[in-house]
């Protein structure tokens, strides 16, 4: 297997393993997020810790698709670095999520005054919602515009794929900061309307990636 096979396979993979490792933590973590008695110990505590696992693994696998890329991508500009720096970014909001939750989970453990530990609960919650907005929200319409930007010009998969997030990045942005100004809910049709394009530009790129590789006319160097 050639060098630049094996960028493109280990990107495709993490690009792969933030589907498989976001998807089920969000199932997982609804009882602390949703449920406001869960911090009095109602509700298993297995899964929350599960779901922040895997939010964790979630994190990293964000990091290295910046990371295993960056040489890739780095002659055809700037955005590579930028690229990589965005990622990083949306890496520690989404810790600073779980570090979050993983305070009502002490709170839970530690007891306490009912009424003081489901407000400070709900204040680290709330927390968590906001990293989820400003993470996988905001920080992945810039991932999309600088990436796809870097895509479309080197043309290292079909310029299909990264059209999907070039056009798709506004419209997702524009949702994000209207649920940031409180002018549309963070979780109503439209924000999942705009998201969708989003999901489906990495989706469709790690399996690319994965399945395909680059074209290798395209990777300067060769």
């Amino acid at each position: 297997m050639t060098s630049n096979r094996r960028t493109a396979l280990c990107a495709g993979l993490f690009y792969l393993l933030t589907f498989a490792s976001s998807i089920p933590a969000l199932s997982l973590l609804a009882p602390v997020l949703h449920d406001r008695t869960f911090v009095l110990g109602s509700g298993a505590l297995t899964g929350v810790r599960v779901g922040l696992l895997l939010d964790l693994v979630n994190a990293a696998a964000c990091v290295g698709t910046a990371v295993v890329l960056y040489e890739t991508l780095r002659p055809y500009g700037a955005a590579a670095l930028g690229f990589v720096t965005s990622r990083v970014l949306e890496a520690a909001i989404i810790v600073v999520g779980v570090v979050s939750l993983l305070g009502v989970v002490t709170l839970r453990q530690h007891g306490g005054d009912a009424a003081t530990l489901q407000v400070v609960a709900t204040g680290m919650v709330a927390v968590r919602d906001w990293t989820f907005l400003l993470g996988p929200g905001l920080m992945a319409g810039i991932n999309a515009l600088l990436l796809g930007s870097l895509m479309y010009r080197s043309r290292l998969v079909p310029r299909a794929i990264p059209l999907v997030g070039l056009i798709g990045a506004p419209f997702h942005l524009v949702a994000v900061l209207a649920s940031l100004f409180g002018i549309n809910d963070q979780l109503s049709l439209w924000s999942g309307i705009s998201a969708a394009p989003i999901a489906l530009w990495e989706l469709s790129l790690g399996l690319w990636l994965t399945v395909r590789g680059f074209s290798r006319s395209r990777v300067l160097g060769n």
